[in-house]
């Protein structure tokens, strides 16, 4: 099997649709078929279901995991090989659902380090397991639980969430707000599969309600201006208090124990990582979140 023929696998896997396949990898549509059946041929099964809309199978699914095993330790290798070869620290690639909480870390971390490239990837939680099983990425750093199998992680902050409201709104200055007082309020959020949609659809849910969403945001950091603006009210971390990423707006904390989030780092167990990775991941498992400098080592 061809490497070439293999990582177009796996954008046809994740994308499940061969047009969209071809044009993300410029290569002819007829050409790309033909590389996924000679595969299909040759380990003597269907990897897709082809029914109505292209649908990888089980046999492709267990197929892709082993390929994104196998090319992740493939780029592990020249890595590794490259760092040994120029005797320098290497590169380090994070990956994050927002950078906000950590531009502490990483402005430390390139004082530090200078001369260390360091690639910044944005990715929802659901897919940072397998960036990181595929080596893909080196670490990923999460506000939600992702699949812990074949990974390590460590704990950063558990942190508190509540609800930011513009200056002047009738609810700034509550010492506490019940969700149930939510119910009717209009919503400044992010978009499906973010922590912070996740958890304001699950308090919800939990008391039968659903949230009126009136602005759905991918620019995250737009939601504290959107909501100083006037908007809608939107849930916020304690986080985003202090420093740089503070909130124009008040914050009321939520009367509910489950309005909180963890932010955890994770990597992958018995990958390689390059020295840049480690004394990354070093910095960041090691920060102070509450005073917004490094701390002894844990």
């Amino acid at each position: 099997m061809e490497l070439n023929s293999l990582r177009q696998f796996l954008v046809v896997a994740r994308l499940e649709h061969l047009s969209g396949a071809a044009e993300e990898l410029r290569v002819a549509q007829p050409s790309l078929s033909r590389t996924i059946a000679r595969l299909e041929s040759e380990l003597g099964t269907p990897l897709f279901d082809r029914s109505g809309r292209l649908r990888l199978n089980d046999t492709g699914r267990l197929f892709r995991d082993h390929v994104e095993r196998a090319l992740g330790e493939l780029d592990a290798g020249r890595r590794a090989v490259a760092e040994a070869a120029s005797e320098g620290v290497g590169s380090v690639r994070l990956a994050s659902e927002t950078f906000l909480t950590l531009t502490g870390p990483l402005a430390a971390y390139k004082r530090a380090h200078p001369t260390v490239e360091v690639e910044l990837r944005w990715a929802p939680a659901e897919d940072m397991a397998r960036h990181l099983r595929s080596q893909e990425v080196d670490l990923c750093v999460a506000s939600q639980p992702i699949p812990a199998e074949g990974l390590e992680s460590v704990e950063l902050l558990d942190e508190a969430v509540g609800l930011a409201v513009p200056l002047g709104h009738p609810l700034a200055g509550r010492a506490g707000v019940s969700v149930e007082e939510l119910a009717d309020q209009a919503f400044v959020s992010a978009g499906r599969g973010h922590w912070q949609r996740r958890l304001l659809d699950r308090l919800f849910a939990a008391r039968d309600l659903t949230p009126r969403i009136v602005c759905e945001v991918d620019e995250l950091s737009a939601i504290a201006a959107l909501i100083s603006a006037g908007l809608g009210v939107g849930l916020v971390p304690a986080f985003a208090l202090g420093g740089s990423t503070r909130v124009p707006a008040a914050w009321v904390p939520v009367d509910s124990p489950d309005c909180r989030r963890a932010v955890t780092l994770y990597w992958g167990a018995g990958s390689h990582l390059s020295t840049a990775a480690r004394l990354m991941r070093t910095t960041i498992a090691n920060w102070d979140w509450t005073t917004g400098e490094p701390q002894e080592k844990r």
